[in-house]
C-alpha cells in the first residue's frame, strides 16, 4: 500500500471513528425518556454536519485516486487562428472517462443564466452518489470574432459556448495537462484503444473471471503504460465490488 492510499485508509477510519461516537451518543439521548427535545435536535443536526464531512472528504479520497491514475493527454487537434494545439473534449473523455467512472464518480452537464449579456454559464455537477461538487465556466456566446465581427449564428454561438465549456471544465475539474507528444512517442494518443479490455474486466462476475480477464487485459497491454493505468483502476475498483 502506497502512503497516498494510507493517508486516506487513516483518514477514513478517523472519520468513521468520529461518525459512530456521535450516533451512539444520539441514540442514548433518543432512548432516555428525559430528554430534552431541543437538545436531541442539536445533537441531530450535529450528525447532519459529521455526515456531510464524512461524504465530502470521501468525494475528495476519490478525486484524488481519480489524479493519481491520470496522465497528460496529446493534443489532437489544431487551431488555426492561434496556430496551436489543443485537446479535444473526445480526446479527454476518452482518456478519462475509464478512470472517474471506475471510482464510482458521474460527470452531468447544465447551463444555467449568467447576469452579463453574451456569457453562457457551463456547468458540471461532479458526484459519488453521496457528494455532489458543482464547477461552472462562463464563455462567451455572442457570436462575435476577434475584430468584434459577428462570425456565427446565435444557435452555433451557444453550441460552441457549451461545447468549449465542458472541454475546460473536464480539463480544470481533474487538474489534466495537454501537451504536444513526447519525443520518444510514448503518449495516450499513441497507444491502441482499451476500451473492450476494460469493459470485460467491468462485466467480471466474480473474482475468479476478474483474475482471468485482468491478465489477458495486461498481457495485451503490457507494453502501454497508460493504458495499464486504466486497466489498473478499472481492475481495482471492480474488486472492491466483487469483495463486498
Amino acid at each position: 500500500m502506497n502512503q497516498i492510499a494510507k493517508k486516506e485508509e487513516n483518514k477514513a477510519i478517523a472519520i468513521s471513528a468520529e461518525t459512530s461516537a456521535v450516533l451512539s451518543m444520539i441514540e442514548r439521548v433518543a432512548l432516555d425518556p428525559n430528554s430534552d427535545v431541543d437538545k436531541l435536535e442539536k445533537m441531530l443536526d450535529m450528525q447532519e454536519r459529521v455526515l456531510n464531512k464524512q461524504a465530502e472528504s470521501a468525494f475528495f479520497s476519490t478525486l484524488n485516486r481519480c489524479q493519481s491514475s491520470m496522465s497528460r493527454v496529446a493534443a489532437d487537434c489544431n487551431n488555426n487562428q492561434t496556430r496551436s494545439k489543443y485537446a479535444s473534449y473526445a480526446a479527454l473523455d476518452r482518456a478519462l472517462r475509464p478512470l472517474y467512472t471506475s471510482e464510482g464518480l458521474s460527470l452531468s452537464f447544465d447551463t444555467e443564466p449568467c447576469e452579463a449579456e453574451g456569457i453562457l454559464r457551463v456547468v458540471c455537477f461532479v458526484s459519488n452518489g453521496n457528494h455532489t461538487k458543482r464547477y461552472s465556466v462562463d464563455m462567451p456566446s455572442d457570436g462575435k470574432g476577434a475584430k468584434g465581427g459577428d462570425v456565427m449564428t446565435k444557435t452555433h454561438a451557444t453550441g460552441a459556448a457549451m461545447s468549449y465549456g465542458m472541454r475546460y471544465l473536464l480539463k480544470m475539474i481533474f487538474n489534466v495537462a495537454i501537451g504536444e507528444d513526447d519525443a520518444d512517442g510514448n503518449t495516450q494518443s499513441n497507444e491502441p484503444d482499451c476500451a473492450d479490455w476494460l469493459s470485460k474486466i467491468e462485466e467480471s462476475e466474480d473474482l475468479d473471471s476478474l483474475k482471468s480477464n485482468y491478465a489477458e487485459a495486461y498481457e495485451a497491454n503490457k507494453s502501454h503504460k497508460f493504458n495499464l493505468i486504466k486497466i489498473n483502476a478499472v481492475k481495482d475498483a471492480k474488486k472492491k465490488v466483487l469483495s463486498k
